[in-house]
């Protein structure tokens, strides 16, 4: 234990002991060399104290620098200097060492050392020059019969190089899964045969690739594994369509647009379909067989009127939800024109000199309404129904109760309807609420009729969905021309899905009209 009586060397014991102690660097940056010589200066001046008679004297002598050095030096540590790398601490000696050994005997792990050793057996100036001889391979006999491997391989995959799909290669996603987002798909192919045509082909493609990107990549493939028959060159010959999982291709829906990316689709069973109307090709007639129900139709395709109208029959129940084989009603076909007169099964569809048939639930007859004739439909009405689930949006106008509107944005398709709001709408947020998305499932919409047209530019329309077990109708309005393409658009999309909602919409619709009906007629019975 020592006793001090100098505040200054108590000051820079205090102050040394905070440095070295403190490893942030803090205290360091803190105490410089100003605020001790402001302290020290203020300690010269204190009557009294042992460094004040210290400075005093020394100030008397004439040497007031000494007494400014000297208290100085009490305060400040010989030890730790004050500088630009304040709050870093260096690295010691030992620590500096270790590490550089650790370096070397990492190197000489590398190294390896061989011993040279001298030559003992002497060798002559002509043995040393046969090791080196200078040969002439101009004249080297060639040999025809060794083939060498890169010749062998090609000679076995003659397909990969005349495949005139190459191009659309890249699209493949075999190499990239795990480091590339893709997906897998399962293609059917109804150029094959009977029997090959029961099997789908597997194939990767990255997320990115687009519709007509996948068509090739399906084409190379194709040709890769040497399936036949060959296919068409042309890869726009060629379209996507959704498929059943047994291959039946959904004719319902029309192909996949090629410049859509494939990643938008969340469908993993397509079919590869062959476009008769490409050119280049033989040009042949597609055929549908119209399969009238009670709430809408189905169209059939066949390949040739060499079918078994028990075949359609089957194709025609699978279409239909809930018509499972083996349970549920048991339905037969008839004629349009020749009601309640059964279709022999067994017969072929060109013995029955038409193409439409009304679909029946056995121990029933259809009525007297269905038995007017239909007017026919061409292969034009055809292409405009199918083309009808194609995704189309409109610009229009959203009428609200109490009569203002919004704009917003009507797309159709034939999976669902949306609607969105135009989002410049400054003019009436501050008054009313904005109008939110929506977004209506096409087997809960009911029914798209026409309101009232008052000219070639002003008409409304209703569109009538469920939701939560309501009916809620909404209204839209625009010019005469849009209006009757939306109603018209949207009631092919309902006429081709058989809707359990639009079967009891109609229904309940026609219990309250016969209600009302009962109603004024009893009305009219009291006061006669």
């Amino acid at each position: 234990m020592a006793f001090l009586d100098n505040p200054a060397i108590i000051l820079a014991h205090i102050r040394q002991s905070h440095v070295t102690s403190d490893d942030t660097g803090m205290c360091e940056m803190v105490l410089i060399d100003q605020d001790v010589d402001l302290e020290k200066c203020q300690l010269v001046l204190v009557p009294g104290s042992s460094y004040g008679s210290m400075g005093s004297a020394s100030l008397g002598e004439g040497g007031s620098t000494m007494g400014e050095n000297h208290g100085c030096d009490l305060s400040q540590s010989m030890d730790i200097t004050s500088s630009w790398d304040f709050g870093i601490r260096r690295r010691s000696n030992t620590a500096q060492r270790l590490e550089r050994l650790r370096k070397e005997r990492q190197n000489q792990i590398k190294c390896k050392n061989v011993q040279w050793k001298e030559r003992s057996s002497s060798q002559s100036v002509d043995d040393l020059g046969s090791l080196f001889e200078k040969r002439d391979f101009k004249d080297r006999p060639r040999t025809t019969d060794i083939k060498s491997t890169l010749s062998l391989r090609l000679e076995q995959c003659p397909q990969q190089l005349n495949n005139p799909f190459n191009e659309y290669s890249k699209f493949d996603g075999k190499g990239h899964i795990g480091t590339t987002a893709t997906k897998k798909i399962d293609v059917y192919l109804s150029m094959q045969m009977a029997q090959e045509k029961l099997h789908p082909m597997m194939v990767v493609t990255i997320a990115n690739a687009r519709v007509h990107d996948l068509i090739g990549l399906i084409c190379w493939q194709y040709t890769s594994e040497g399936r036949e028959p060959k296919l068409n060159e042309n890869v726009n010959a060629y379209c996507l369509h959704i498929a059943e999982d047994d291959g039946e291709v959904d004719t319902d829906f029309p192909p996949l647009d090629s410049n859509e990316p494939i990643h938008k689709f969340g469908f993993s069973t397509l079919a590869l379909v062959e476009k008769y109307s490409s050119p280049g090709l033989a040009s042949k007639q597609s055929l549908f067989v119209r399969i009238n129900a009670a709430h809408g139709f189905s169209l059939i395709p066949v390949d040739s009127l060499k079918v078994t109208m028990k075949e359609i029959l089957q194709k025609a129940l699978k279409k239909r939800k809930g018509s499972q084989k083996g349970s549920g009603p048991m339905y037969r076909l008839e004629r349009q024109a020749e009601p309640n007169v059964a279709v022999d099964l067994d017969c072929m569809l060109e013995s029955q000199s038409t193409l439409e048939f009304c679909l029946v639930r056995e121990n029933s007859s259809r009525g007297e309404e269905s038995s007017e004739e239909d007017p026919p439909i061409d292969i034009t009405t055809v292409q405009d129904m199918l083309s009808s689930h194609h995704y189309k949006s409109f610009k229009i106008s959203m009428i609200h109760k109490l009569r203002f509107t919004t704009d917003v944005q009507l797309g159709i398709s034939g999976e669902k309807v949306e609607i969105d709001p135009v989002t410049n709408q400054k003019t009436s947020t501050k008054f009313w609420i904005r109008q939110k998305p929506i977004s209506i499932d096409s087997d809960h919409l009911c029914a798209c009729d026409l309101v009232e047209e008052r000219s070639p530019s002003h008409a409304i329309f209703k569109l009538t969905y469920l939701s939560n077990h309501d009916y809620k109708p909404l209204y839209f309005e625009s010019d005469a021309n849009t209006v009757n393409e939306i109603v018209l658009k949207v009631n092919y999309i309902l006429e081709s899905r058989a809707s359990t909602s639009r079967a009891d919409y109609f229904a309940q619709k026609q219990r309250k009209l016969s209600r009302r009906t009962s109603f004024s007629f009893q009305k009219e019975k009291k006061t006669s």
